[in-house]
């Protein structure tokens, strides 16, 4: 069998400007996409309505521009796409792979501490499974995707071997949240396979979402694209940089000096002179890294 043609994409949330984290996630994928003479998309998701800032995604498109990271294509808004996500939740629910849930947040953290299971910091709050044979009476919230019991291996371009249990490590997960607004998790599924993605790559703190996604797409029939996670910019705190812990919106007062420190996160050389020299150096150098 021929291998697809390699598309990569870049998928930030449109809930500020980029960071320096961000950044390194931007660079990785568009190299990535460049090494293997591909095509590099990026798309706006922006399903999460409340915590979207407007006029945040061009700010984001005009940072990517001042770093020389321009889409193949005109970027494509999960906001306008939701006629997909419930096609996809009904050949779900058609299939026996979804059920309805009417437990809260507070139901799902009183039952899990009504059987000993304490969460920890930043962990999951792993859904027991209370609504998996029926509502007992509560209306539906949320809409949650049955896993599949067993652990889910994979192999990470850059971490090597994963595995993950869904069920237990995370639980039935929801597809569309309580409030209506469409789970990252199905979209994302949704969208890399319409836009023929074949490789993702992104930042490392988003590894342990690829299990519920391989699982999601072997219950819509769709292909798993190969995946590489990249190292996180740490903030000052130890933990990762992110706009939820003030991470500042990077400065491309100098947009070399800026591509430079997303470079040495990915172990790559650190360049001078104008920007198109440093990413056609880094292409090159990527490809002799993760040309496979």
């Amino acid at each position: 069998m021929s291998q697809p043609p390699y598309t990569g994409r870049f998928a930030p949330s449109p809930t500020g400007p980029l960071h320096a984290g961000s950044l390194v996630a931007a660079l990785a994928s568009w190299l990535d996409a460049r090494a293997h003479g591909g095509r590099w998309l990026v798309r706006m998701e922006d399903v999460d309505t409340p915590r979207c800032v407007p006029g945040a995604d061009q700010t984001i498109l005009t940072q990517l521009a001042a770093c020389g990271l321009q889409p193949d294509e005109a970027p494509l808004y999960q906001s306008a796409r939701s006629a997909l996500y419930e096609a996809a939740l009904q050949q779900l629910i058609a299939q026996d792979h979804a059920y309805p849930c009417g437990c809260s947040r507070q139901d799902i953290a009183q039952a899990l501490a009504g059987a000993g299971h304490l969460r920890e910091r930043h962990g999951e709050l792993v859904y027991p499974g209370t609504c998996r044979h029926g509502l007992q009476g509560k209306p539906a919230r949320a809409w949650r995707f049955l896993t599949q019991a067993g652990a889910l291996v994979w192999t990470d371009r850059y971490l090597g071997p994963q595995s993950q249990v869904v069920s237990t490590q995370v639980g039935d997960f929801a597809l569309r949240r309580a409030d209506g607004l469409w789970a990252y998790q199905l979209a994302v599924v949704v969208d890399d396979a319409a836009q023929g993605v074949s490789h993702v790559v992104r930042g490392q703190d988003l590894a342990d979402n690829t299990a519920r996604q391989i699982q999601l797409q072997r219950a819509l029939g769709l292909p798993t694209p190969q995946y590489l996670h990249t190292p996180l910019v740490l903030g000052a705190n130890g933990e990762k940089l992110s706009k939820q812990n003030g991470a500042e919106a990077l400065d491309l007062s100098e947009p070399l000096k800026a591509l430079n420190a997303a470079a040495r996160v990915l172990g790559l050389t650190v360049q001078t002179g104008a920007v198109p020299h440093a990413l056609a150096q880094w292409t090159l150098e990527w490809a002799t890294l993760h040309g496979h």
